[in-house]
């Protein structure tokens, strides 16, 4: 028997919490090897766990947390006064080592400052990223970063997205020699915003298969693995894909109710509807995984049903066995050294540039 990764789960971070967290919860420990622990008020959490579990015996264990933070509150201000929310609690357990990782659907901003401010930075990383996973043709995905963390970038930050990206995409994707891309409006070196046009030959000069510029249309058509971006353009693209996938799937669905009248043909075409809807949910995805902090944070919508979190859970297993931030940490100190903030920054300094994905 596989042994047992320990997960926290912020067990009141989504729209509807607990009771999506306390679904994807029990569904994980049913097919991964994981233990979780919900972190939120334990005497709530515990009358529910019992109502849903029916004395089913399963490892999941329940961290007291008296405060949560809320999606319409500013990062700055939630982070600094609830010292005792479900978000501080559950990365504090990833700061002792208690557990391996720590998943959390709730206010994407205040996620990214408490785990700056409780794990800290990886040396040589001025500024974590968030990471989403892009359906492609090809049936692999593209990894898609920043997302979010960070609306105004500098050009060494794109350059250590790409670092961190290329490496995600080897250990965690076991893509062997990541194509990594810069997103641009065009693929000539001279195309581009002053942020992308700086940011080219740094990224040209590092030890990766960098591919040079890519479009938009590029992150689904699988002619790279990693594409690179500032949060701000990273954001607008993963939300207009997002939309593009469900308007896709319900006109699929208007087109074959309206097309489909056998009923064996009906049967056929549902079977393939059902998989075309796979490849676009963002459930089956799992987490959007912060990089560049110092332990594994994975952050998921607000809308997250108990399928978002069983995956995100899968995705912080995922990373834990990589030991995908020691290898990030590695290749940065193998690289020279660039003026970076503290690993320490204050949440009031450094939350509120950042932006929500929510």
């Amino acid at each position: 028997m596989a042994k047992l990764i320990d997960i926290a789960l912020d067990a009141f971070g989504s729209d509807k919490a607990p009771e999506p967290e306390i679904r994807g919860a029990i569904l994980a420990c049913k097919s991964l090897p994981v233990r979780v622990h919900l972190v939120g008020p334990e005497s709530e959490l515990r009358d529910l766990l019992d109502e849903y579990l029916e004395d089913e015996d399963l490892p999941i264990t329940i961290h007291h947390a008296s405060e949560r933070i809320g999606m319409d509150e500013k990062a700055a201000h939630a982070v600094r006064t609830k010292r005792d929310s479900s978000m501080r609690v559950g990365l504090k357990l990833v700061r002792e080592k208690k557990v391996a990782g720590f998943v959390t659907a709730g206010n994407t901003g205040a996620a990214m400052a408490t785990a700056k401010m409780v794990l800290g930075a990886i040396p040589g990383v001025d500024r974590p990223a968030l990471t989403a996973r892009m359906p492609t043709v090809t049936g692999s995905p593209c990894v898609l970063l920043d997302v979010g963390a960070n609306v105004d970038c500098k050009a060494h930050n794109l350059e250590q997205f790409a670092i961190m990206g290329e490496m995600f995409a080897r250990s965690v994707l076991k893509v062997a020699q990541p194509r990594v891309g810069l997103l641009s409006i065009g693929e000539e070196e001279s195309k581009g915003n002053e942020l992308t046009r700086e940011a080219f030959p740094l990224l040209r000069a590092l030890p990766i298969h960098f591919t040079g510029n890519v479009e938009g249309r590029d992150i689904f058509n699988g002619s790279a693995d990693v594409i690179v971006c500032d949060g701000f353009v990273g954001n607008v693209a993963l939300k207009t894909g997002e939309g593009i996938g469900r308007l896709f799937r319900d006109l699929l669905r208007e087109s074959l109710t309206q097309t489909v009248t056998a009923q064996v043909g009906a049967m056929l075409s549902r079977k393939a509807f059902n998989n075309f809807k796979r490849r676009l949910d963002y459930n089956e995805y799992g987490g959007a995984p912060l990089l560049g902090v110092r332990g594994i944070c994975i952050i998921t919508h607000g809308s997250s049903n108990e399928i978002a979190i069983l995956n995100s859970i899968r995705v912080a297993i995922e990373f834990a066995r990589a030991e995908i931030n020691s290898k990030i940490e590695q290749e940065l100190a193998n690289r020279s050294p660039r003026p970076q903030a503290s690993p320490n920054t204050s949440p009031d300094a450094s939350a509120d540039h950042d932006i929500a994905v929510q």
